[in-house]
Formats: structure tokens, sequence, C-alpha cells
């Protein structure tokens, strides 16, 4: 299963499943959406549902997993 890292403008770093390509593809469709839509990932720890505000995304990479 593919990882991928996002980097938040707070810090913090959160893993979720997905090619780098698929990942950035959900968060590019949030910031086209209504302000405030959040990208609906899945954590690659917990496998729980995760919404990531598109605004606050610094980087998105390959994650290692």
């Amino acid at each position: 299963m593919a990882i991928t890292s996002i980097l938040l403008s707070t810090g913090d770093r959160i893993d979720v499943e997905g090619t780098t390509e698929a990942v950035a593809k959900e968060l590019e469709n949030a910031s086209r959406s209504s302000t405030g839509t959040l990208a609906w990932l899945t954590d690659s720890v917990t496998g729980e549902p995760v919404g990531v505000s598109a605004t606050q995304v610094v980087t998105v990479a390959e994650g290692s997993g």
C-alpha cells in the first residue's frame, strides 16, 4: 500500500493511504470546491478517516511505508 506524507502549516505531519498523485488530486479537488471543503483521506496508521484543509498543506511527498 502506498503512503503519502502531508506536512501542514502547523508543523504537523499526517501519513495517509494512497499515492502522492492520488492524494494531491483529492487536495486539489477540495481546494476547488466551496470554502471550507475538506479532503477526506485515510490515516495510514489507524485506518480512520481524516479531513484535511487544502489551505493548510505545505508539502505532499511520498511517505515511508
